[in-house]
């Protein structure tokens, strides 16, 4: 299907803007791609769907990209999937490599999204074909697995990962049980304004855009103090960019590339594990790991082809199976819910023209991203400049605006962005993590929606979540396996850590 029977020019449009403001945000320290998304989120109410992907997508993939910009230039993560990059960009730009090693990490980039893409494209229709045919005893057992995927990269804290997921599916009963229609969890007094809980991107907007300035501000916010950095010291051919850098490093692309792509499927594991496992890949598989972390271009592409590989691989469970992949698919939930679009099984036989805008948008936003950031990047170097404090009040008031008329006007959703704004402060100094609860409070009423749904089809049975076929036999493994693997790799984590203290 041509592209532009899906994409209409306002959608390509809104796109490149996307892209742009996504590179931006994703370039400013403490500015996430997850934030951007949240903040502009409210604005997709206006638009159609289509155009409204078009805007996210390009925020996704902008933000995600831009995050390299800090983490080269400055040492520090633009975004969490970045961690990596800051191994060996830093060194090459303090060696006076500093153009190379964006433009080597812009590159690497393109290369991990279309393969993203491309496992996104053939994979996703796939798995929903298999999932259209589950019952709601599949359906739970799939939430059940997705939860325990939380528990299992929770490092060092595994009942810490737990018991967030469990908070946020606690919260996320808080309202009416749609079964008898009674108020269930609801402190009293707010009856009225709970009556549906509380509303979903209120409360993503308070968790990730107002809760992260807090804590930024918390830190300061003076402007960065190397004002001036030289992206090209010498003349050397060392200092220079060039394609011919990729042909030794086919292997290490595909591989890292793979790894960031399905580490995206699992839910709640995040770029930072990506990019964290792509790159001790490719220290293990080097013909040189003493290098990496001085300055090598094959760490950097390892690091930026993942993280970029996750954009893809997150969005296979999102759209196939209704489950995000991480806390900016989690966000791009409550944009299908604002149109009336569920996601899961039926999405993309449901809604073909709308698979196809995204696949369409992915492809935009990934092109767009290349040629802006790769042909203006000592433009977007400049923006780790930008003070924080010109910037933070308009965020402020814009994620205020946003949660007030998303749903025409009510003012107990802005007291819903300001308290889960204050407990996304809170919530890392008491050990709760953010994207565990987030996905716990996702998927907390769909658990128990099929949970109900179940027993009521074997007459109160429980036997019917162990013996209903082939497909929970395989899913209950998956289960066990990933508790095992999380109960053991904690004990290690553990271990370590006393190994250093000792």
């Amino acid at each position: 299907m041509p592209i532009l029977e899906i994409l209409t020019p306002m959608s390509i449009l809104l796109c490149f803007l996307g892209v742009f403001i996504g590179i931006v945000m994703g370039a400013i320290p403490g500015m996430t791609a997850t934030m951007a998304i949240a903040i502009f989120l409210p604005l997709t109410y206006a638009l159609d769907m289509i155009d409204s992907i078009g805007l996210l997508i390009g925020l996704y993939v902008g933000g995600i990209s831009g995050g390299l910009v800090p983490a080269v230039l400055l040492n520090i993560p633009g975004t969490p999937s970045s961690l990596c990059t800051t191994f060996d960009g830093y060194p090459m730009t303090k060696k006076g490599e500093g153009e190379k090693a964006l433009k080597v990490g812009i590159t690497a980039s393109i290369i991990g999204g279309f393969f993203s893409l491309t496992i996104l494209y053939f994979f996703a229709p796939m798995l929903s074909s298999v999932a259209i045919n589950f019952s709601s005893v599949e359906k739970f057992l799939i939430i059940v697995f997705a939860l325990t995927v939380i528990a299992s990269i929770s490092k060092g804290s595994l009942l810490g990962g737990i018991f967030s997921g469990m908070l946020g599916m606690f919260i996320a009963l808080i309202g009416t049980f749609t079964d008898n229609n009674e108020m269930r969890l609801v402190p009293p007094g707010l009856e009225e304004e709970l009556v549906y809980g509380f509303s979903l991107l209120p409360v993503l907007i308070g968790l990730f855009a107002i809760g992260q300035l807090l804590q930024e501000s918390e830190e300061g916010m003076k402007a960065a103090s190397h004002q001036k950095i030289d992206l090209k010291k010498g003349k050397g051919n060392h200092n220079k960019f060039s394609f011919r850098l990729f042909r030794k490093q086919k292997v290490n692309l595909v591989r890292s590339s793979i790894l960031g792509t399905f580490i995206g499927m699992l839910p709640g594991v995040g770029g930072s594990a990506a990019s964290i496992t792509a790159y001790s890949q490719t220290k293990n598989f080097s013909k040189n790991p003493e290098k990496l972390g001085t300055g090598e271009p094959e760490g950097l592409i390892a690091s930026e082809s993942a993280n970029n590989g996750l954009i893809g691989g997150a969005l296979i469970p999102l759209l196939s199976l209704g489950i995000p992949g991480d806390s900016t698919t989690a966000i791009l939930i409550g944009a299908f819910l604002l149109q009336g679009i569920e996601v899961g099984p039926l999405f993309i036989t449901s809604n073909p023209d709308l698979w196809s805008g995204i696949v369409f948008a992915l492809i935009v936003a990934n092109i767009a991203m290349f040629a802006m950031m790769f042909f203006s990047i000592k433009y977007f170097a400049k923006i780790v400049f930008i003070p924080k404090y010109t910037i933070f009040p308009i965020i402020i008031v814009a994620c205020v605006v946003g949660s007030y008329a998303i749903n025409n006007g009510v003012m107990f959703d802005v007291w819903t962005l300001l308290l889960f704004g204050l407990l996304g402060y809170i919530f890392p100094k008491i050990g709760v993590q953010i994207p565990s609860f987030l996905i716990g409070f996702i998927l907390g009423t769909e658990a128990e929606k099929y949970f109900i749904d179940s027993l009521k089809g074997s007459g109160g049975d429980l036997t019917v979540f162990f013996t209903k076929g082939p497909i929970s036999i395989v899913l209950w493994l998956l289960i066990i396996g990933s508790l095992a693997y999380a109960i053991i790799d904690n004990r290690k984590t553990k271990k370590a850590e006393d190994n250093k203290a000792a």
